[in-house]
């Protein structure tokens, strides 16, 4: 397979017709050595944040838990795939994408079922621990920024990042809003933006990895 470097990165080449981009397809040492840092950082603040969400019986804690899961297991998926056939990463960020989906629609579920227990959050564990996940995942961002464009699987990873930046500021803003008007409504109503964000960015990332994965077929196909 054609190695195109570009910007140093390394990048896989691809059989296309009139015109195409060359990706970043992660091939990197910088990029997998960033990628176990932040598989680290995320799988620590999921246990913080479930454990947290629960003691303060927090829908936007669980929900923001949930997405650091997701987030761990997406860059875990990521590093094994780095260095594949096209298909294969555009496979895996389908599965990833599926698997962000699901996550929106169980906090939905969530949410709701809360919305008709209705008992109020600890508005001030929502925004403690709101704090240090924004801190966790702001070192994530800045970490990534620079790798913020490239293949499904690459973006898939950006995008992860950048919901939990977003959801971080939104939990520890419905603690406040907890603790000014005393009822529950501003945790379920983060935790209703969150779920929506999931299904965005699970939207974005199965357009891409579909297509990139229609691409590889279609030119593996060629290639015989």
């Amino acid at each position: 397979m054609r190695t195109v470097e570009n910007r140093g990165f390394s990048m896989s080449g691809h059989h296309c017709h009139d015109h195409c981009e060359v990706s970043f397809d992660g091939q990197s040492a910088a990029y997998k050595r960033i990628l176990w840092v932040v598989v680290a950082i995320n799988g620590g603040m999921f246990l913080t944040e479930l454990i947290g969400g629960a003691l303060a019986e927090s829908m936007a804690l669980q929900a923001d838990a949930l997405d650091f899961l997701g987030d761990t297991l997406t860059y875990a998926a990521s590093l094994l795939v780095i260095g594949r056939a096209a298909h294969i990463r555009a496979n895996v960020a389908i599965v990833k994408g599926l698997s962000l989906a699901v996550m929106g629609v169980l906090v939905l579920g969530l949410t709701i079922h809360k919305t008709v227990v209705q008992g109020e959050p600890d508005a001030f564990v929502m925004s403690g621990i709101g704090v240090a996940a924004l801190v966790a995942n702001a070192a994530t961002v800045l970490l990534l920024l620079k790798y913020r464009s490239g293949d499904a699987n690459v973006r898939s990873v950006w995008l992860c990042s950048r919901n939990d930046a977003i959801g971080n500021v939104a939990v520890i803003l419905a603690g406040g809003a907890v603790a000014l008007t005393a009822t529950p409504w501003p945790d379920l109503a983060v935790a209703v933006g969150m779920a929506s964000l999931f299904l965005h960015s699970a939207t974005l990332i199965l357009r891409q990895a579909l297509r990139e994965r229609k691409e590889a077929l279609a030119g593996h196909s060629l290639a015989d």
